[in-house]
C-alpha cells in the first residue's frame, strides 16, 4: 500500500497525488474524524487490486473533492465503517464504489451512515455497488445514500450483490448473513454498457428491506431502454423509473 493510516484520529490530509500503487492507494484502518481533500489516484486500468481509498473500522471519515482512476474500486467500504461521506468524485476507470465484499467473517462489524453524492462514474466496470460472500455472518448494511450520481458508459450502474464469488469457481451456495436495509438510489442517470442497468440480488434468507428507488434514469446504447432484475429486494419506488423498477412493494 501506497499510505496507510492506523488508530489514527482528527486527521486532514489534502492535495496528495498516488501513482501506480503495487495494491492499494491508502488505506484507513481503525481511525477517526478524518478528512481526505484534493486527492488524485492513478493507475492503470488493468492494474489487479489497485483499489484507490479503501477504509474499514472507521468512523467520521469525509472524502471530497478527489479523482480516482484506477484498476480496481475506487472507493471501497469495508466492514465497521460509520458516518462517512463521499462527495464530488470522478471515478474511472475502475471498479466504482463498493460496499464490501463482506461476509468474509461469521462475526464482522457492520456499515451504517454512508452517503455518496455529486459524482460522476466513467467507463467503470460497476457504479454504485453493495458485495456479500454467500455466507453466515453477523454483518449488516443499513442507512446508505446513493444520490445525484452520473453515470457514463458503466457496465453495472446500480448492483447489490449477495452472491459476490468474483472468479466463478467454488462459489458458495449458502445464504449470505448480510442484512441490507434502508438503502436509497436518488437522482442516478446516465447510460449502461450493458443492457441490464439494474441488478438487486438479494439473500434468500436475509432479503434486502426498505430499498428506495427515486428518479432513475439509464438508458441503454442510443437510449435503447435498460432492464432491471431484482431477487428478493422489497422496497419503493418514486417519481420517474428507468428502467422499470422490479422491486417487490
Amino acid at each position: 500500500m501506497s499510505i496507510s493510516f492506523s488508530s489514527a484520529n482528527d486527521v486532514i490530509i489534502s492535495g496528495v497525488k498516488s501513482m501506480n500503487s503495487q495494491i492499494t492507494h491508502m488505506t484507513l484502518n481503525g481511525c477517526s474524524n478524518v478528512a481526505v481533500r484534493n486527492f488524485k489516484l492513478v493507475a492503470p486500468k488493468n492494474s489487479p487490486n489497485t483499489d484507490g481509498f479503501d477504509v474499514q473500522l472507521s468512523t467520521g471519515v469525509t472524502f471530497t473533492g478527489s479523482t480516482v482512476q484506477t484498476g480496481d474500486d475506487c472507493v471501497a467500504i469495508g466492514p465497521g465503517t460509520r458516518n462517512f461521506l463521499i462527495s464530488k468524485l470522478p471515478c474511472g476507470p475502475g471498479h466504482g464504489v463498493s460496499i464490501g465484499s463482506l461476509a468474509k467473517e461469521l462475526n464482522e462489524d457492520g456499515v451504517e451512515n454512508v452517503t455518496l453524492s455529486s459524482s460522476v462514474f466513467t467507463g467503470t466496470q460497476n457504479g454504485v455497488r453493495i458485495k456479500s460472500w454467500a455466507r453466515p455472518s453477523t454483518g449488516f448494511v443499513k442507512n446508505v445514500f446513493f444520490q445525484d450520481l452520473i453515470m457514463k458508459n458503466v457496465q453495472n450502474p446500480i448492483i447489490i450483490d449477495q452472491k459476490y464469488c468474483p472468479d466463478h469457481q467454488g462459489c458458495l451456495t449458502e445464504h449470505s448473513g448480510v442484512k441490507i436495509s434502508q438503502v436509497t438510489y436518488k437522482n442516478i442517470q446516465g447510460t449502461s454498457a450493458t443492457k441490464q442497468a439494474m441488478k438487486l440480488v438479494c439473500s434468500k434468507s436475509n432479503p434486502c428491506t426498505d430499498i428506495t428507488l427515486q428518479d432513475i434514469k439509464l438508458t441503454y446504447k442510443k437510449g435503447t431502454p435498460a432492464t432491471s432484475y431484482c431477487f428478493n429486494a422489497l422496497g419503493t419506488s418514486l417519481g420517474v423509473i428507468q428502467p422499470t423498477s422490479c422491486l417487490n412493494q
